[in-house]
Order: C-alpha cells, then structure tokens, then sequence
C-alpha cells in the first residue's frame, strides 16, 4: 500500500474511532440524566449501559457474516447510517418521556456503533506491518480516548446543566436537539465515506473452514473471556464515578457546598454535583487517552503481553488501596485506573486475533461480541451498589476483572 494511501486510510479510521468514542461516552452523562428524570435505582440506571453493549452480542456475529459479504468499506456506511437513526429516536422518546424507548434508542444507536467496531478494529491492525498492529490500534484507541474525554463536558453543558428546578417534560427536552444534530452530523460522516476510495480488505474463507473451527483456538477464546471482563470493569467505573461523585464524595466535602446554595430540594441538589461531577470524568476518559498514546511508544520496548500484565497488577493495587480510601484520595484512585485501562484492548484484541488467518473476521466478531461485558457487569455492580454493600465498596468487583486479564497478560495468551 502506498504511503499515500495508507496515511489517508488511516486518517479516516481515527475519525470512526472519535465518533463512536464520543457517542458512547455519552451514556457518562445520560444514566445520571436518566437516574433524575425518572427515579431510577442503581440497577435501573445502569440498565443503560445494558441496552448498549447488549448490542455487541447481538449483532457483532451477524456484523462480521455482512461484512464478509460487502467488505469493510460498505459496512462502515451502513453502521453510520443505523447510528444517525438511532439518534433520531431519542427525540420521539424524550417527547413521550418513556423510559423503555430510551433505551430502544441507545440499543439502535449501538447496533451500528458494533458494526463499525467489527470492521473498523481488525481493518486498522491489516492497514500495515503485523507486528506493529498493536501500535496502530493503540492510536487508534488514543484518538477514542480523546472524544470520551471531550464527550462528558459536552454531556454536562448540553444536557446535565440547568436541569435543577425543571419540570420533567422540560428536562426530558434537554437531549432532542443534541442528538437530532448528532444524527445529522452521522448522515453527513456516512456520505463523506461512500465518496472515499479506501483500500478494502476482503477475507476469504478457505473451503474446508467450519463455522465452529473459530472456537477450537483457545488464544481466541481466552482473549474474549479478557475482553468481557476488561469492557465491564472500564464501563462500570465509568457509569457510576458520576454517580459516586454526586453522592458519596461532593455533599461531604465543603468546598462544594457553594455549588447548591439556594437549593433546598435533595433532589436539585443532587442534580447539581451530576452536573459538576460530569466534569471530572474527563480525568478518567483522559487518563486512557494519555496512556493509549503512550502505549504505542512503550511498545517499542515491550511485549504486549508484559505490559498488559503489568497494567492488571496496577489495577489491581489502585483498587484494593481505593477500598479504604475516602474523599479526594478514593475521587482520584478510581479516577487513576484509567492511565492502566488504557493499553488493555488493543492488547488483548491483537493477542487473541494472532494467527487466525481467513478466520479473522470471524475472530473479530467473537471479540466485539465479548464487549457484552459492559452489559451485565454494571447492572451486577447496581444491585450491589443498592443492597447493604453500598456504592463504594460496589466498585470491588473490578479487581475479579483485573486478576483475570493478569493471567492472561500472563499465560492466557498462548496458543
């Protein structure tokens, strides 16, 4: 490939990969959004996040069977085209304020989010060397980092701020025009790519390849295990830091009393520490982005399987000390796992597709359908957060994750 041609390629995927960052992020400030409008438990706020990335186990396969038969360049047009749809529908359902259609249009708006994940991670690690894959898709991820960092302070000036005060209808609206603009711009990003000319990379099954020949590489198999813990440790600490912040550290410190001055209802106040919580998310988005970029010059000097044990470790200690930690010290331990979070997916991803050959797509989808970790570990982690264990300690049950993807940074990985 022409270096031309292989610097525009990857210019275009680094845009996929802000977009669909800065569109899943958003759900940072969506569930304390929802958790005001109507009410909800932990559990139920997170059911959020369940309606997302439920979308990767139910569409990452049939994802990666279309993308065989249109290519990546022709998938990536469709998954744009289902997002804008999906953003549309947030209109009819902050008009009817209904709950269930909410979360009928995040599961949309991430169907086509796994469409572009299927081909969009295993088309970057093909744009160059094989050995460098996992410097491409640290990059890449880096650029994901930067829109989840930007994403929270758009969330909390267009859609958490003012909101104290409001009645229900009022702050039901505060979402329609955001993403009716977002759905415009996803129309716009779709036509843009239908006019570029990008490499396509078809895989060609061999003849004698079975459908569950994919599960028979223990690597592969290991790697999606990895990958449903590491997804559902990352987004659970990131759906509930805001929610943590609002309620457990901002109403006992008082230099943030100031902030809820003149509000005299509990639930104005907390919308408030929502709204300012919602800025301090940024630090964990932007500790990934930070560590991402790194990771790529790290790599240089370090197997990936080394350094993907390594940041485990580190995980592991910051939680266990964030376990009897309070205040700022507990704010900034759960904030720190970002930097180590950072290098994990495109380190399992390129472990666990290495030397799949024609099986690759398929790989892929197995991988992105692992992402479901984010569905079922944050609603465990709301029931937990809601029974006599409390939030804070609610928070343990990433160190499960973290040991697990150690041992595979360790051991897992072989084939």
């Amino acid at each position: 490939m022409a270096n031309k041609q292989y610097g525009a390629s990857m210019f275009y995927m680094l845009l996929l990969f802000f977009t669909w960052g800065f569109l899943t992020e958003l759900d940072g400030a969506l569930i304390p959004y929802l958790k005001g409008l109507f009410s909800l438990s932990n559990f139920q706020a997170a059911l959020v996040q369940f309606a997302f990335f439920i979308a990767f186990f139910c569409v990452s396969l049939p994802s990666s069977w279309l993308l065989n038969k249109i290519g990546y360049h022709k998938g990536i047009i469709v998954g744009l085209v289902i997002m804008a749809l999906g953003s549309w529908l947030f209109y009819p359902a902050a008009a009817i304020i209904s709950y269930p259609l909410f979360l009928g249009a995040i599961f949309v708006l991430a169907s086509g989010v796994t469409l572009l994940q299927v081909a969009a991670n295993p088309y970057v690690a093909r744009l160059g060397e094989p050995e460098k894959a996992s410097n491409r898709l640290n990059l890449a991820q880096g650029f994901n980092s930067v829109a989840k960092m930007i994403a929270p302070l758009a969330g909390s000036y267009f859609i958490l701020r003012g909101l104290a005060g409001l009645s229900p209808s009022e702050q039901a609206e505060a979402v329609q025009m955001p993403y009716l603009i977002l759905g415009a711009l996803l129309l716009l990003l779709a036509i843009i790519f239908r006019f570029l000319e990008l490499p396509e990379v078809v895989e060609k099954e061999e003849s004698n390849t079975s459908e569950e020949s994919v599960w028979k590489k223990p690597h592969l198999v290991k790697g999606a295990a990895a990958i449903f813990l590491y997804v559902g440790a990352e987004v659970t600490i990131a759906s509930f830091l805001v929610i943590y912040l609002s309620e457990n550290i901002f109403p006992a410190l008082p230099e943030f009393q100031g902030y809820i001055a003149g509000l005299t209802e509990e639930k104005d106040q907390l919308a408030k520490f929502r709204e300012i919580g919602a800025r301090y998310l940024p630090f964990y988005w932007g500790g990934l982005m930070v560590g991402r970029l790194a990771g790529s010059y790290i790599l240089k000097f370090i197997s990936s399987h080394k350094l993907l044990r390594v940041a485990a470790i580190a995980c592991v200690i910051l939680m266990l000390a964030f376990s009897v930690s309070s205040g700022y010290v507990a704010m900034w331990l759960l904030i720190g796992t970002g930097l180590f979070l950072s290098i994990m997916w495109s380190n399992i991803f390129t472990l666990a597709i290495a030397d799949l050959g024609p099986l690759t797509s398929k790989g892929s989808g197995v991988l992105v359908a692992a992402i479901v970790g984010g569905a079922l570990i944050p609603p465990l982690q709301g029931l937990m957060a809601d029974s006599s264990i409390g939030l804070h300690n609610s928070f343990l049950i990433t160190i499960v994750c973290f040991v697990y993807i150690a041992w595979y940074g360790w051991k897992g990985y072989k084939h």
